[in-house]
């Protein structure tokens, strides 16, 4: 079976195992349930389409389903945008496997380097394609790291997560950040799977990272757009961060990641203490 086969049959039957049948509104019909979840028929019955049809395409078969039948399946499956987006991206794919190809380095515009600085009270970070990071600013390295110390090859934020003792150490939920890492990066895999850089990136954390490989095979996906972390820094101690991020227009393989702390709270007293601290430093952004 073709790897895009598998990867979408491992995807449906992983969703459809996680549905929750009282609230899928189906009639009951007094037969004990074997495995959690939907069966194959009742999928097939909200999506309004045949068993055999729903069955053959969780079985990995050669079939294009048209997008009013992606779209159903998704509202089956109780889907979430991210989750209907890697859906219409595994059965999107065409019938022959695409080549593997090196796409070309992301460089960012002066500008942005210029927006960084502007930015020097806020934690930034930008992020590329599989979660890259292609720069930084002052108070962004002294909250998180130094990526610039790494090799530009490996200057890799979800590489880092897993990888890195000092992650683990700096986030206080880390197996539920790890684990959004894991699931951005499924996302992002499925919308270009011919991307050659992250093929080998997932290879290699596979390899070494026993969580990457267990959550990875959950197939499970993820577009956080905004939300909070939970640190245990070093030099300020506890504290809690919110983030936005903005995806540049004119590329949106880019995006800016933007913390900031509640006005007036310890955490925000801890990124002030931060920022005063990190001033004996070197105050450029980081360019990848």
């Amino acid at each position: 079976m073709p790897q895009r086969n598998t990867e979408l049959a491992d995807f449906l039957r992983r969703a459809r195992s996680e549905c929750d049948p009282t609230r899928a509104g189906l009639p009951a019909d007094g037969r004990a349930r074997r495995v959690p979840g939907l069966r194959r028929e009742e999928v097939a019955f909200l999506a309004g389409v045949s068993t055999d049809y729903y069955a053959r395409l969780e079985q990995g078969r050669r079939i294009t389903p048209s997008p009013a039948v992606v779209d159903a399946i998704g509202r089956a499956l109780a889907l979430d945008a991210a989750g209907r987006a890697h859906l219409a991206d595994l059965v999107g794919l065409g019938t022959a496997t695409p080549q593997r190809r090196a796409r070309p380095v992301q460089r960012l515009r002066p500008g942005l380097y210029q927006l960084l600085d502007a930015l020097a009270d806020v934690p930034v970070l930008v992020l590329g394609r599989r979660a890259d990071v292609l720069a930084q600013n002052r108070l962004g390295r002294a909250l998180f790291t130094d990526f610039e110390r790494f090799p530009a090859p490996r200057r890799n934020y979800a590489r880092w997560m897993l990888l890195d003792d000092e992650a683990r150490s700096l986030f206080v939920d880390w197996e539920e950040q790890a684990r959004v890492a894991v699931e951005s990066l499924r996302l992002e895999a499925g919308n270009d799977p011919a991307d050659r850089a992250t093929a080998d990136l997932v290879a290699e954390l596979r390899e070494t990272s026993d969580d990457f490989a267990r959550w990875w095979d959950e197939h499970r996906v993820n577009q956080r757009t905004y939300g909070s972390k939970r640190l245990r820094h070093p030099v300020v101690g506890d504290l809690t961060v919110e983030y936005e991020t903005l995806t540049l227009s004119g590329d949106p393989s880019t995006t800016l990641y933007v913390y900031s702390a509640e006005p007036g709270s310890p955490s925000a007293r801890s990124l002030s203490l931060l920022a005063s601290w990190s001033l004996t430093g070197d105050d450029a952004p980081s360019p990848a």
